[in-house]
């Protein structure tokens, strides 16, 4: 339910806009290029107790598991294109996280901590062999990080796709400026919508609420659409956007963490060429320093960090180019593999 976004710009859904460019398989599976029907429905929901539950998609075999983490309001379908290239080698999950997709709204607020909570009951109970190899995207790879500090055990790799920039303020005052003022906005926005769920009143004709839902994803079909739809029609799904959002806003005016060490677990950043191709001229400079600062820093926090940059590639590196997603998760796995316990 990835493409049909809210039609609100700013930083804080880039992790929802997906691009369109046509992969290039450079593998011997065959990836999709229209989103299956099968994301139209459950896989496996685990059960986490007190009435809530994980929407679960695995897929392969092999020794290894990947774990995929999807960015900030997106769902298991961002990995429609990898997660085939991927179970062709090794057993691979993703999954729905809490008020997304298919999975059982949780407490709020949906910080990092509820997040990073609720993968590690989701790896317990459903049964998954650790140590893991961890992808994460945008946000998802700020959830990685922390996950990869709390249970260190349990993760033998990471492999991050343009985790975005962090204490942009620092570096585009400008932007920062603007977009606080934009959020305002924006969480007013994102409110009328919660209360318009609530009411039951989405879809909606009322010219203003007609944005909440955005438009059909033309890589899926029509039944597909009429899914994501109805899924994002729920107040759980508003109750969800608006605590993430609000979360991100502080996650990323904060630096990457001086004490963030990950020791010498092999660790993979993906860095995309396009992140900020729609910025303002004046904004753009200050942007691609800030991205580049944090991602650099992230690298550092292992011993075993590599930065690799991908041409031709928007923010969504997942869809505009998973050969090279694949093929960096099959390299951490081999590292890891080959490395002491």
């Amino acid at each position: 339910m990835n493409r049909m976004h809210l039609k609100i710009g700013g930083a804080l859904i880039l992790a929802v806009i997906f691009g369109q460019a046509t992969a290039t398989d450079a593998s011997h599976a065959t990836t999709p290029q229209r989103m299956p029907d099968s994301y139209a429905h459950a896989a496996k929901l685990i059960d986490l107790g007190h009435g809530r539950h994980l929407n679960l998609r695995c897929s392969g075999d092999g020794p290894q598991t990947v774990m995929l983490e999807a960015g900030a309001i997106a769902d298991s379908s961002t990995w429609f294109k990898v997660q085939p290239l991927l179970s062709a080698h090794t057993r691979v999950c993703a999954y729905d996280r809490a008020g997304l997709g298919f999975s059982s709204e949780g407490p709020l607020p949906r910080d990092l901590d509820a997040d990073v909570s609720d993968l590690h009951a989701l790896i317990q109970r459903g049964g998954l062999t650790t140590p893991l190899v961890m992808v994460g995207h945008s946000l998802g790879s700020n959830i990685v990080r922390l996950y990869a500090s709390r249970y260190p055990t349990d993760v033998s790799a990471m492999v991050l796709l343009d985790p975005p920039a962090q204490a942009i303020g620092r570096f585009a005052p400008g932007w920062q400026k603007d977009e606080d003022t934009l959020s305002v906005q924006r969480f007013a926005f994102l409110r009328r919508c919660e209360a318009a769920a609530e009411k039951h009143e989405l879809p909606s004709t009322d010219p203003a609420l007609s944005q909440c839902l955005g438009e059909a994803d033309p890589l899926a079909s029509a039944n597909l659409n009429r899914v994501n739809l109805a899924l994002m029609s729920k107040p759980a799904y508003w109750h969800t956007v608006l605590s993430v959002l609000r979360n991100n806003v502080e996650v990323f005016k904060q630096p990457v963490s001086k004490q963030e060490t990950h020791g010498s677990t092999p660790l993979i950043v993906l860095s995309a060429a396009n992140t900020y191709a729609d910025a303002l001229p004046r904004d753009r400079k200050g942007l691609e320093e800030a991205r580049a600062h944090t991602q650099a820093q992230i690298v550092a926090t292992s011993s075993r960090g590599t930065l690799v940059h991908v041409p031709d590639t928007s923010h969504d590196i997942q869809i505009d180019r998973p050969d090279v997603v694949a093929k960096a998760v099959m390299r951490a796995l081999g590292i890891a593999q080959h490395t002491p316990k």
